[in-house]
């Protein structure tokens, strides 16, 4: 397995000792290198990133900054001298977060939990059904897709509403969208996607999930109409 990655850090010296490290790891593939975050965004918009190795204080927009406004996010190994920036890294989902100067050994480390990372992301088991991987109260959980019945915006997170339990997810809606399976949810509502197998029944302003009615908008009933028709 190979990971294809991007470096990020404003330091000429810090990418040219990273990009050795890639250079010598056979699972690793390097297909850019950045120096600074508004490269970056744009950068990954024309190249498959599974893995950024990021530095965080950058001018214009650090590291986390360039997280907020990425919508589909690569894993992230974020790369810094300091360790003040651990614990809001976690909260980020980070793989790793590597303290400069970063030893070989340290470095493997990192490395091979994002190889694990990515299998299990890859991992589909047409027996036990479709899925996804979400993280909730510090841990990754593995959610069918067959069981949501909708998720609702809560300012910086979304709540997983499934049929044993909710999820609260620290994810965009618009991310947290790109993450479903296409033609078996649809946004109906600036704050609810929901998934098209769970509608009981719908009217103008309403769309009804067992016992729950979730707002429709106005100008989603044409589409969620002919969503249903082409299922």
């Amino acid at each position: 397995m190979t990971l294809n990655c991007v470096v990020v850090d404003d330091s000429a010296i810090q990418r040219l000792s990273i990009v050795k490290l890639i250079e010598n790891h056979e699972s690793l593939n390097l297909v850019a290198e950045y120096s600074s975050a508004l490269e970056t965004k744009n950068g990954l918009n024309t190249k498959k990133v599974d893995l950024i190795f990021l530095d965080i204080e950058m001018p214009v927009l650090n590291g986390f900054e360039l997280l907020d406004v990425l919508n589909n996010k690569p894993q992230i190994i974020f790369v810094t001298g300091k360790t003040e920036y651990a614990f809001k890294a976690f909260n980020y989902d980070a793989t790793d977060y590597l303290q400069k100067p970063i030893t070989k050994e340290r470095f493997n480390q990192a490395v091979e939990k994002a190889i694990e990372q990515h299998k299990l992301k890859l991992d589909f088991n047409e027996t036990e059904g479709e899925h996804i991987f979400v993280k909730s109260n510090l841990k990754k959980r593995k959610v069918y897709i067959k069981d949501i019945k909708w998720i609702e915006a809560l300012g910086d997170y979304v709540k997983v509403v499934t049929e044993e339990t909710s999820l609260v997810v620290l994810s965009t809606m618009k991310a947290f969208e790109k993450e479903l399976p296409e033609g078996k949810f649809l946004r109906i509502h600036k704050s609810y996607i929901v998934n098209l197998d769970k509608i009981d029944r719908f009217n103008s302003k309403n769309v009804e999930v067992g016992a729950y009615e979730i707002p429709l908008s106005r100008n989603k009933k044409t589409q969620l109409v002919d969503a249903l028709n082409n299922m």
